[in-house]
């Protein structure tokens, strides 16, 4: 099904990240499931966590041009971490990486190496930390229960729906598919029978899409995927540091900021280990005025490697 299709898009949920040893949520040691029967779930610390088999058969499967869209449920990151970028993906309840200023036309973001939801919560979204450029405050992206999420990226809501009206497949992995399902437009309903995606569905439980699947298979979403990929005759990337783009994208916190986090950050590859492309970062230098600290930035070695 994933050689013939035309257009295919994946929507992902909590279940592609238990090989990383992040929770799901509904599964028999989801964190809803134990919270309901009074265990204490603990502490997880999901900075902690990398790219799986699953995250890197999608970005593989996209660099070939299979793969044209994923919808992702998760806040983890490590889709932006397997190499899929930004414009392929819908991240609709969020990345935890990622900070917003919404004062900005258009809106500014920033990606950082550690968890910034540490002071957030719902309808509490101020990080503690404020914008390079206009000095408002920056807010987290995350989209909790009960919220509506207004934010253009990283939900990129009119991408999914896009790829929705342009699909011919969809492949659901370790999603139960209780939230997506709330989204007619997301599985075009509003076509005929006949003329609606293929659906296909990888999830260890049950979910409300399972009556409307072409194939329906209970298993790990790593051990399909790896079968899928030989299959296809596809290798499949490991996940690597040096090719992680988290940190080249990320924009460090000034010393003044230090106070605003107190969790890990992720740990960079060793500088050997990089392939450093001078022409491709020469417009990450930052230049102008920063409006927190009152000083002026003209783009030199030394600030440049603060700030960028």
């Amino acid at each position: 099904a994933i050689h013939d299709t035309e257009f295919l898009v994946v929507y992902t949920g909590a279940g592609i990240s238990t090989a990383a040893s992040i929770p799901d949520y509904r599964g028999p040691n989801g964190i809803w499931t134990l919270l309901q029967k009074g265990v204490d779930i603990g502490h997880h610390d999901l900075s902690a966590a990398e790219p799986t088999l699953t995250h890197m058969a999608l970005s593989a499967l996209y660099q070939q041009g299979i793969v044209r869209h994923v919808v992702s449920q998760n806040c983890d990151g490590l889709h932006l971490r397997s190499g899929l970028p930004k414009t392929a993906m819908s991240e609709v309840h969020g990345n935890m990486y990622i900070e917003v200023c919404k004062h900005c036309v258009p809106a500014r973001e920033y990606v950082r190496t550690f968890d910034l939801t540490e002071r957030t919560s719902i309808y509490k979204h101020t990080t503690g930390r404020r914008c390079y450029r206009c000095g408002e405050p920056l807010i987290d992206t995350i989209v909790h229960f009960g919220e509506r999420g207004k934010l253009r990226w990283p939900l990129n809501w009119q991408g999914a729906c896009q790829a929705a009206n342009a699909c011919d497949t969809i492949l659901c992995l370790g999603s139960s598919l209780k939230v997506l399902k709330k989204y007619p437009w997301l599985w075009q309903m509003d076509r005929p029978p006949k003329k609606r995606p293929q659906l296909y569905i990888v999830n260890l439980q049950w979910t409300p899409k399972d009556k409307d699947a072409t194939l329906k298979i209970n298993g790990k979403c790593d051990e399909v995927m790896a079968l899928v990929m030989k299959a296809l005759g596809y290798e499949l990337p490991i996940y690597s540091r040096s090719s992680d783009p988290i940190f080249n994208l990320a924009t460090p916190l000034h010393p003044a900021e230090a106070v605003t986090s107190s969790r890990p950050s992720l740990i960079p590859p060793p500088e050997d280990d990089k392939e450093l492309d001078i022409e491709e970062n020469k417009d990450a230098v930052v230049t102008g005025y920063d409006v927190r600290w009152n000083e002026k930035i003209q783009g030199s070695d030394e600030v440049n490697k603060e700030f960028r």
